[in-house]
């Protein structure tokens, strides 16, 4: 088996992740990382093992490096993308892939050029529940689908909030291309959002979106970072696809570890585990077996799209035509 050799474009919370996930892949290799700032990019390079760069460009003119996970804010991914691509590595890009349509369609231009594979980190798919779902969708089991929903409520402190955009683009991308995968594609969008506490920042950390299908499937997605769901069966982070002959759920709160990590006041166990079989996936399957992206840079152009009409559908008061 031949080594796969990985270099990281950002060494934030998020490479822990994915490092975790390279070094315990047989066959693959950390081998190097860069990070903006140098001396948090030497601490992790100690932590994983690994080589540091000074720069991107040393890092992509390696020879030795295969394919590199971009894992830099999202404003910089399509730069990092398309530098990349020229460079002729393979890219797993974190979502948000990219800040708006035009740049995701500069992306996958380069992309095509270059002859190189793309993946968007768009971990909820590869989760085991989610593509049992989807089996049971393709083989009938469940019946026509009726209703999609996802919803989303885990509280994120202020430094972590002030930092991020709001919950549509940050959060409403997951739910977007989880339900294309499982849903199909959106016909109407209707958005509403909620800031609460706008003094600490402006950007919304509520938000509910109502949508009709192309199939007629009627999907709801919600989130928020201003609350924890306490109750009873709480709606931490939960998937619910409802058919004609049965129903699925997938839930945040079925594995769980009472200590922080990261953003969330608990360890949601089912979250660390989607990061590392998207990584799984792009290595093993992508990369060494030439399959495709359970979800491709063509479904982050849609999902886009459905953020921005989100955006517009809330600043407008209108129902979209998708």
């Amino acid at each position: 088996m031949n080594t796969i050799r990985i270099g990281l474009i950002g060494a934030g919370d998020i490479a822990d992740l994915h490092a975790e996930a390279i070094n315990g892949l047989q066959g693959a290799e950390l081998a190097g990382l860069w990070n903006r700032t140098p001396e948090k990019g030497k601490i992790k390079a100690k932590q994983y093992n690994c080589n540091v760069y000074s720069s991107v460009e040393d890092l992509l003119n390696d020879q030795k490096i295969d394919a590199v996970f971009i894992l830099t804010n999202m404003e910089t991914h399509c730069e990092y993308t398309v530098k990349a691509a020229i460079a002729g590595k393979h890219i797993l890009v974190e979502k948000p892939a990219a800040s708006s349509i035009q740049e995701l369609e500069k992306m996958q231009k380069a992309v095509l050029e270059a002859g190189v594979k793309c993946m968007p980190v768009h971990n909820y798919i590869y989760e085991s529940g989610i593509l049992r779902t989807k089996s049971m969708i393709e083989n009938g089991s469940l019946g026509d689908i009726t209703q999609f929903y996802m919803m989303y409520n885990i509280h994120h402190a202020d430094d972590i909030r002030v930092r991020y955009p709001g919950v549509i683009r940050q959060i409403l991308t997951h739910h977007c291309y989880t339900m294309l995968y499982l849903a199909g594609k959106p016909k109407t969008i209707s958005c509403m959002k909620h800031t609460v506490d706008s003094t600490l920042a402006p950007q919304e950390n509520v938000a509910m979106a109502n949508i009709q299908m192309e199939n007629g499937t009627l999907s709801h997605l919600s989130a928020s970072f201003a609350n924890d769901d306490h109750a009873g069966d709480p709606w931490t982070c939960i998937i619910k696809v409802i058919g004609t002959k049965g129903s699925t759920r997938y839930s945040y709160r079925d594995w769980v570890i009472n200590e922080r990590k990261g953003a969330h006041s608990q360890t949601y166990y089912s979250y660390p585990e989607s990061i590392k079989n998207t990584a799984k996936h792009f290595i093993n399957k992508v990369l060494r077996s030439h399959e495709e992206p359970l979800s491709t840079l063509e479904d982050a152009i849609t999902c886009q799209r459905i953020i921005e009409a989100c955006e517009r559908s809330e600043k407008e008061g209108i129902h979209v035509n998708f």
